[in-house]
């Protein structure tokens, strides 16, 4: 049997829907992904999550007892995919583990991802790598966006400019021009604010294929007052999250008298023209776009996304050999890889870090 050389990426994101898993094999030129798991995340822990959010009494213990269930629900996910794929757990070098985040500020100089590495390596047996964001930002950078190193590595081309667009929770970009430097930056809210209104107003977790957002009509003056939020005139580098695009963000529009399939129907539209605006106006020679993360089956902000942007190709990351749910918890992987390599995994073009470094803590089997 040829050698191997295998890496697990877990990845819970902003969208916190569940823990997506991913065994990888990186001893050939390109990424081989041998099996992947997805994981939901429990009503409780959700919801725990999702407090945790804001400021709120007890967060320490809190967050420290939801990092551990959390880990323990990561753990699962790893070994499921080792006995899927019939692979003994201790053939793997490393899992690259992004954590939950809680927190990111990087105007304040940190970032908060929770989950317990130490207790991960004990439960599978595997050395772990985490904790990717805070050497990039000690070095002055955002911490984020970090798949752009891998976009690069997986999906550049030398002979045609793309944009790789990861939809989740948040929405960022990776410009990949044919020459010349990789940059990136995220462009504002992906999935975060569908995700909120929807479950507000018809209990469910997500918007499936937009099918809600297609119902409604764009509210034209509530979609140029949040295109006026600062944050998408700001130029890169730059990132997000639910710090900023949140329940108290939506409650500045006075939307309580709108219907709620219209409200859904243009936050549709400002996800869409985000990352539109974000496209024209940095990457404006780019001839591809192709879509990841969640968004990529929001059938209603890919519509949108083709209006706006309607000079390129947009299609989903599949059409690279990479199916657009697991391109994030690949990335995390390699990104493991490159930590053990002892090499950088960040972009300081794209994070404004004052140069490569080495990302994560390793905790050893």
């Amino acid at each position: 049997m040829a050698a191997r050389d295998l890496f697990v990426g877990l990845m819970s994101g902003t969208s916190l829907d569940g823990v997506d898993a991913a065994l990888v094999d990186f001893a050939s030129d390109c990424a081989v992904v041998l099996d992947t798991a997805y994981l939901p995340l429990s009503g409780p822990l959700k919801a725990e999550l999702h407090a945790l959010q804001a400021p709120g009494p007890n967060e320490l213990d809190r967050a420290a007892r939801a990092g551990n269930e959390l880990t323990r629900l990561y753990a699962e996910a790893v070994l499921a995919l080792f006995d899927r794929a019939g692979i003994a757990p201790t053939a793997a070098q490393a899992i690259g583990c992004h954590g939950q985040t809680i927190r990111h500020r990087p105007d304040a100089g940190y970032t908060l991802q929770i989950c317990n590495p130490a207790l991960l390596a004990e439960l599978t047996g595997i050395s772990v790598v985490a904790d990717f964001r805070s050497r990039d930002i000690a070095a002055g950078g955002q911490g984020a966006p970090l798949a752009p190193a891998f976009h690069a590595a997986a999906f550049g081309s030398a002979a045609k400019h793309r944009v790789i667009v990861n939809i989740g929770g948040i929405a960022n970009l990776t410009d990949l021009p044919a020459q010349g430097a990789v940059t990136g930056f995220d462009t504002g809210p992906g999935n975060v604010l569908l995700d909120l209104w929807i479950h507000r107003h018809l209990g469910k977790d997500r918007d499936d294929a937009g099918a809600w957002a297609r119902s409604g009509s764009v509210l034209a003056g509530s979609l140029a007052a949040m295109l006026a939020e600062p944050y998408f005139a700001a130029r890169p580098p730059k990132s997000c999250g639910r710090d900023l695009f949140n329940a108290a963000w939506l409650e500045k529009f006075s939307l309580g008298q709108a219907a709620p399939q219209d409200v859904q129907a243009t936050l549709a539209e400002l996800s869409a023209r985000s990352i539109a605006d974000a496209v024209d106006q940095y990457c404006p020679q780019a001839d591809e776009i192709y879509v990841c993360g969640g968004g990529a089956h929001n059938l209603c902000v890919l519509e949108r996304l083709r209006r706006n942007l309607s000079r390129c190709h947009i299609a989903t990351t599949a059409a690279l050999g990479i199916d657009p749910d697991w391109v994030e918890a690949i990335a995390f992987a390699w990104l493991a890889k490159q930590t053990l390599a002892g090499r950088p995994g960040n972009l300081p073009a794209v994070t404004g870090a004052g140069g490569g470094r080495v990302l994560g803590a390793i905790y050893p089997a």
